[in-house]
C-alpha cells in the first residue's frame, strides 16, 4: 500500500482503534474517526493533534475513504460499515500486512481458555533465543506491536471471533482452536457464522493446532491440509501451578504450540511450573467458616461456566448477568448434580431460572437482583465444605463497566463478610 495521503477511515475509538489511527497517521494517511458515541474524550483529542479528522455520534457519516479499518465491536451490519464499496480490514488485518519480515506468529482462539492460553505460550515463547511478545485481544494491540522500533521476532496472539471476522490475508505460522461453543450469537447471527469465524485463525500454509477431544473443532479442521490434535488423553507431562482439567487442556495447547516454534521441554516445564493465571479466573477470595468463595467473573458464557462448576463437588452458584442469545439449558443438566443452591442476578436471571427448572428442579434457586444481596443469600445457604461461586455464564454490562468490576465487586463483598464471620 502506498499510505502517503491515502484515506482511511476507522471505525471506533476503543484501544485498537485509537492504535491503528495513531500508526496510520504515521505512515502518512489521511485518517477520519468515525465514532458513534457522542462523546469521543481523550483519545479524540489526542489523534486531533496528531492530524486526524474525528467524526461523533454519527451512525453513517458522509466519510472519503479508500480504506475502511474497523474496530472488533463493529459488526458487519452497522450502517457506515454496511454501505462501504472500498477494502474493510480489521485492526489485526492492518497488523498483519505491517509486521516486518520474518516475524512469526503463534494465534489462539476459542470459545474459553484464550487468554489463559495465550499468557501461557507468551511464557513459554519467552524462554526461547528469540525475542517475543504476548498481544492481540489479550491486551496490546498488535499494530502497535508490529510497528516498534525493535519488534518482536515472535509473538503469542490472543484472537477473538470479532478480530478474525475482520481478516482476510492472516496466515499465522500455528494457530490453536481450543473448544467450540455457542457464545457471541447476537453479534454472529448463528452459530455457524461464529464457527465461520474461529477458522479463520487457519490461514494458508497454518499449522492448525486443534483439541481432538471437542468434535466441533474436530469438525471445523476437516480439510485442513496441516493439521496437529491435542488431547487429554495424552496431557503434556510438565508441572503445572495452576488448578482446573480445563487448564491442562489450556497447558497442553500452548505447549504444543510452543514446540512447533522451536521451544524445548526443558523451557516449557520451566514456564508452566511458575505460572499463574489471571485475575477472576477461578480465584479463591476467601475461605469463611469452611466455605471457599471463588471468583470467576471472566465465566461469560455457559461453556466457561460449566467448566468452573466442574472444579468443585459442591456449588452455591451465583449466576446471571447480560446474555448474548446463549441457552443455559445444557450448563445446568452437565452440573445439577454439583449444586447446592443456585442464586440468580442481573438481566438474565428469568433465563437461568427457567433453565433450572426445567433441568434441574431439585436445586433450590433465589434471586437477588444485584451482588451485595447475592452474596448474602450465599452465605446464608452455603454449608462448610461448599464453595460460592460466581460464574454468572453471562456478559457483565447490563450491571457492571467489564466482568473485572463484577469480579472485584464480589471479592470486595466477600471480604466484607469477612469481618463479619462467625
Amino acid at each position: 500500500m502506498r499510505w502517503g495521503g491515502l484515506p482511511v477511515a476507522v471505525c471506533g475509538l476503543g484501544v485498537s482503534g485509537a492504535a491503528a489511527a495513531e500508526v496510520l497517521l504515521g505512515l502518512g494517511a489521511r485518517v477520519t474517526v468515525v465514532e458513534t458515541r457522542h462523546d469521543g474524550g481523550a483519545r479524540a483529542a489526542a489523534l486531533e493533534a496528531l492530524g486526524a479528522r474525528v467524526v461523533t455520534g454519527d451512525a453513517d457519516p458522509d466519510v472519503e475513504a479508500e480504506l475502511v479499518v474497523v474496530s472488533p465491536g463493529w459488526r458487519p451490519d452497522q450502517p457506515f460499515v454496511a454501505r462501504q464499496r472500498v477494502p474493510v480490514w480489521g485492526e489485526v488485518e492492518l497488523a498483519w500486512r505491517l509486521r516486518p519480515a520474518g516475524q512469526r506468529w503463534y494465534a489462539v482462539t476459542g470459545t474459553n481458555g484464550k487468554t489463559t492460553t495465550t499468557e501461557m505460550l507468551g511464557a513459554m515463547l519467552a524462554r526461547g533465543t528469540r525475542t517475543s511478545a504476548t498481544a492481540g485481544n489479550i491486551g496490546t494491540p498488535l499494530v502497535k506491536v508490529v510497528t516498534a522500533e525493535r519488534p518482536p521476532e515472535v509473538l503469542a496472539v490472543e484472537l477473538s471471533s470479532f478480530q478474525l471476522y475482520w481478516t482476510s490475508t492472516l496466515a499465522v505460522a500455528a494457530g490453536a482452536v481450543l473448544n467450540l461453543a455457542p457464545d457471541h450469537l447476537d453479534w454472529h447471527g448463528s452459530f455457524e457464522a461464529y464457527a465461520a469465524a474461529k477458522r479463520r485463525i487457519w490461514g494458508d500454509g497454518t499449522t492448525a493446532v486443534y483439541n481432538a477431544d471437542d468434535p466441533l473443532v474436530t469438525a471445523l479442521v476437516d480439510g485442513v491440509a496441516d493439521a496437529v490434535p491435542f488431547s487429554l488423553e495424552h496431557p503434556y507431562d510438565g508441572p503445572l501451578a495452576v488448578t482446573g482439567r480445563h487448564n491442562l487442556a489450556n497447558a497442553t495447547a500452548a505447549a504444543t504450540l510452543a514446540r512447533l516454534a522451536g521451544i524445548g521441554e526443558d523451557g516449557i516445564a520451566d514456564a508452566l511450573r511458575s505460572f499463574m493465571t489471571g485475575g477472576h479466573r477461578l480465584v479463591t477470595v476467601a475461605t469463611i467458616d469452611g466455605v471457599a468463595y471463588v471468583d470467576d467473573s471472566k465465566a461469560t458464557n455457559p461453556h466457561a461456566a460449566q467448566r468452573a462448576v466442574e472444579s468443585y463437588d459442591s456449588v452455591v452458584w451465583i449466576a446471571g448477568g447480560l446474555n448474548k442469545g446463549l441457552a443455559f439449558d445444557d450448563l445446568v443438566a452437565a452440573t445439577k448434580g454439583r449444586l447446592r443452591a443456585a442464586v440468580l442476578i442481573g438481566s438474565c436471571a428469568g433465563e437461568v431460572r427457567d433453565a433450572l427448572a426445567r433441568n434441574a428442579p431439585e436445586v433450590p434457586v433465589e434471586d437477588a437482583g444485584d451482588l451485595h444481596t447475592a452474596v448474602e443469600i450465599a452465605r446464608r445457604l452455603a454449608r462448610a465444605g461448599d464453595t460460592v461461586l460466581l460464574a454468572p455464564a453471562a456478559a457483565s454490562m447490563d450491571q457492571f463497566t467489564d466482568y473485572a468490576e463484577r469480579g472485584d465487586r464480589f471479592a470486595a463483598e466477600v471480604r466484607a463478610l469477612e469481618g463479619t464471620r462467625s
